[in-house]
């Protein structure tokens, strides 16, 4: 045994503990201040051999070839987490942070606006790298006087796929993850370490991502195809046997796995194999992904026998499914090891949670779709790798888009934060229909059902298509009945509306530049949104004044999601004012449906490669309507500039740790008001114009005290007194918005500077 366990582990590198009774005051280093997780005697080291030095060997990649098999045990995530765990076990550093419960203001403490990239898209200098480019200190000197405290990475490392000796390309941004390595692609390990480096030298902190619902098909899958060892117990995969390939459908000639029809998955059904049909096809497309289920070619396993297998995939037939229940919990391991090899290792603050409200499948009663979605073994999954996370000192946040009611329920057991896709949908709502009331339902749902506004990231554009799913109103809540624009409706009929309303204001007709994305939303960046919103049908005849408008009104969105409670994020494209890409420029990349390519043109974030014509991915550049950082943050008009206005208030009152407390009704359908009661106790108000036209009309909240005085947080200047009927005038500009609070007029210089001083 001894033998074998020493075997098991000849290709992993591990310093041995030094002896616990020696006394000695060791060197204070930067990699125990940094890593407080870390064993001093060590850096726990993940990474195996990851590739063939001398060319591919002479063997065929099969089950049968120990070769192989050894090559690819030396590439797998559970073989890298297994020997994570070894080094981490038993260690004293691991019992020193509270873990049990969600703590989202500890969490905004550490950093509250967050800049998200995305690798594929970022234009780097040339011969630079990804990660080398984001290290770099005049970057971080520029988010800094912006006021961006965090930087989340997106997915950087391996991903895709297996086969053969072969590496394969990635089928969804890399959210396929196949390695704990750092992708080449993107920069190296040590390059990761001295971003985490610059950002803690800048009072900031990295974000990176961690799959827990799926793979790619790497080493562990194709391990797991061969039955070999524990991998097969990653994966929700049912070994058919051959006297029942005929339940199977055959598989096209060069791939390695077909999705199975409707009518195939009613068979396996009913011969006892799967569960069947799932709560929705996320993705679904006739002929390409009609059901949750592919089947694989034949494999030969480690004994030379043929295999095929059925395995489940919520999204892409490259991205199987993580088991969290098989008894071997490899599926768990796997996921806990790579989550540790970014904290602890690698040395980020944060992580992701992508996918993780598909942890748990079951199977139902009288032939219904299979319990997929809201599946308690999600909630406990998530808390336990968010309990992990905050055990090592870091926090977490999930986006995942759930109904109101589950967000709740995560954020009592799971992540810290949750992705604000609540009102997401809602403010685009009221931009296009210059109408807040939908917005103002959402928020006013969010409140009933006790959400804590600052658990939630409000975001601006990222990689993905603006979602309206609006699950809240589709599923659970479908036959409720709301009473909204004069009316009543159900929940699935204000769902339709609203889709209607955003596919018409945003796409077709009044802008062609965007695209819709299958079901579930519109591929378009946030300037997009905006140039449909203000009527521009052609983006190449963007005039000067029309950018002005669009930086004006991109203000206006920014200060909807940074001027209330959580986490305020954007991205390359909110701040450099990227469109959307030219969808002859990315033909190849949407052929199969996945639109979104158009709004993820690449930019050049601070100017350091002017000729590039596209990132080093090969996305074409996109449009910038508002220039480098560098080149805004010379000009006291730029939209980088006018945004540091905006989080500097944010940050000065304390919003992002505050609690909304009221949505009131408004005296103009364009108008929202939102207010807030801040760490100091103060009241303060954002105050919001949707519209293109002068709005003047009263703010009335039941919180506002007959007497108090109402100041303007950017100007300081006193804009009137609450009368008695709780309410005050207000005039604003077309697309305007601001933050105001709210005093006892006998002490509103006080409560001013309490509420500006920072906390304790």
């Amino acid at each position: 045994m001894a033998a074998k366990a020493a075997a098991e582990n000849e290709d992993y590198t591990a310093t041995a503990p030094e002896d616990k009774d020696a006394v000695a005051v060791p060197e204070i280093t930067y990699d125990e201040q940094f890593y407080p997780a870390r064993p001093r005697p060590l850096r726990p080291a993940a990474r195996r051999r990851q590739s063939i030095s001398e060319g591919k060997p002479p063997f065929d990649p099969d089950g049968r070839n120990s070769v192989y098999v050894e090559w690819l045990r030396n590439q797998s995530m559970l073989g890298d987490a297994d020997a994570l765990a070894r080094q981490l076990s038993g260690q004293a550093s691991m019992w020193q942070n509270p873990y049990a419960h969600p703590d989202p203001r500890t969490a905004l403490e550490r950093a509250s606006v967050w800049f998200t990239a995305y690798p594929l898209s970022y234009i780097t200098g040339s011969g630079q790298s990804f990660l080398s480019a984001l290290a770099q200190s005049d970057l971080w000197d520029a988010f800094q006087e912006i006021g961006i405290e965090a930087l989340h990475t997106g997915p950087v490392k391996r991903a895709g796929g297996l086969s053969g000796w072969d590496y394969t390309p990635s089928v969804d941004g890399h959210f396929d993850r196949i390695s704990m390595g750092i992708d080449p692609i993107f920069g190296n390990e040590e390059e990761f370490r001295a971003m985490c480096k610059a950002a803690v030298e800048h009072g900031a902190t990295i974000i990176d991502d961690i799959v827990p619902g799926h793979t790619g098909k790497g080493a562990d899958f194709r391990l797991a195809e061969m039955n070999y060892r524990d991998y097969p117990g990653i994966y929700h995969m049912i070994d058919i046997p051959e006297e029942d390939w005929h339940l199977l459908p055959d598989v096209p000639e060069g791939h390695d796995s077909v999705n199975i029809s409707i009518d195939d998955e009613r068979a396996l059904q009913d011969a006892g194999y799967i569960i069947g049909a799932l709560q929705r096809v996320i993705f679904y497309e006739p002929g390409i992904k009609e059901t949750n289920w592919s089947a694989t070619k034949p494999v030969v396993d480690t004994t030379g026998k043929l295999r095929r297998w059925v395995y489940l995939h919520y999204f892409t037939a490259g991205q199987p499914s993580i088991n969290w229940l098989d008894p071997t919990f490899s599926g768990m391991r796997l996921v806990m090891g790579d989550a540790l090899h970014s904290l602890v290792d690698l040395g980020t603050g944060a992580l992701r949670l992508d996918a993780n409200g598909f942890l748990g499948v079951e199977k139902s009663a009288d032939q219904r779709p299979g319990w997929s979605e809201g599946h308690p073994l999600s909630e406990a999954a998530n808390q336990l790798l968010a309990s992990m996370v905050r055990k090592v000192g870091g926090f977490t946040f999930q986006e995942l888009n759930l109904t109101i009611d589950d967000i709740k329920s995560t954020s009592q057991t799971g992540p810290d934060l949750s992705y604000d896709f609540v009102t997401r949908p809602a403010y685009h709502h009221a931009l296009v229909t210059s109408d807040t009331e939908f917005l103002r339902l959402t928020l006013r749902l969010a409140m009933e059902l006790g959400v804590d506004q600052a658990s939630l990231v409000h975001g601006l554009q990222n990689h993905d298509e603006l979602t309206y799913e609006l699950v809240h109103f589709t599923t659970k809540h479908k036959d409720n009945s709301f009473q909204i624009f004069g009316g009543e409706l159900t929940g699935a009929e204000l769902a339709a509306r609203i889709q209607d309303d955003l596919r018409e204001g945003i796409t077709g007709e009044s802008a062609p530049y965007n695209l819709t994305f299958t079901t579930n939303g519109i591929a378009c960046t946030t300037a997009s949104v905006i140039t449909a919103s203000l009527g521009i049908t052609d983006l190449s005849a963007i005039s000067e004044d029309d950018g002005e408008r669009i930086r004006d009104v991109h203000i206006l969105l920014s200060m909807y999601n940074a001027l209330q409670p959580g986490v305020f994020a954007l991205s390359g494209w909110d701040l450099c004012g990227i469109v959307t890409l030219e969808r002859s420029e990315v033909r190849p990349l949407i052929a199969a449906g996945d639109t979104r390519w158009i709004n993820r043109g690449a930019h050049d974030l601070m100017g350091i490669n002017a000729g590039a014509t596209e990132s080093t991915s090969g996305i074409p550049k996109g449009r910038s309507l508002y220039g480098t950082l560098p080149e805004q943050l010379k000009n006291d008009a730029s939209f980088a500039r006018k945004l540091s206005r905006v989080l500097a208030v944010r940050k000065e009152l304390g919003i992002d740790k505050g609690a909304l407390i009221d949505v009131p009704d408004v005296s103009h359908p364009g108008l929202l008001v939102m207010v807030h009661r801040l760490p100091s106790e103060a009241i303060a108000l954002t105050v919001l114009n949707f519209t293109h036209q002068e709005l003047s009309g009263t703010v009335r909240s039941e919180q506002l005290a007959s007497g108090m005085e109402i100041r303007d947080a950017f100007t300081g200047d006193i804009l009137g007194t609450v009368d008695d009927l709780h309410s005050f005038y207000i005039n604003l500009h077309p697309y305007q918005g601001t933050a105001l609070t709210a005093h006892e007029a006998a002490s509103a210089e006080r409560s001013l500077q309490e509420a500006s001083a920072p906390d304790q």
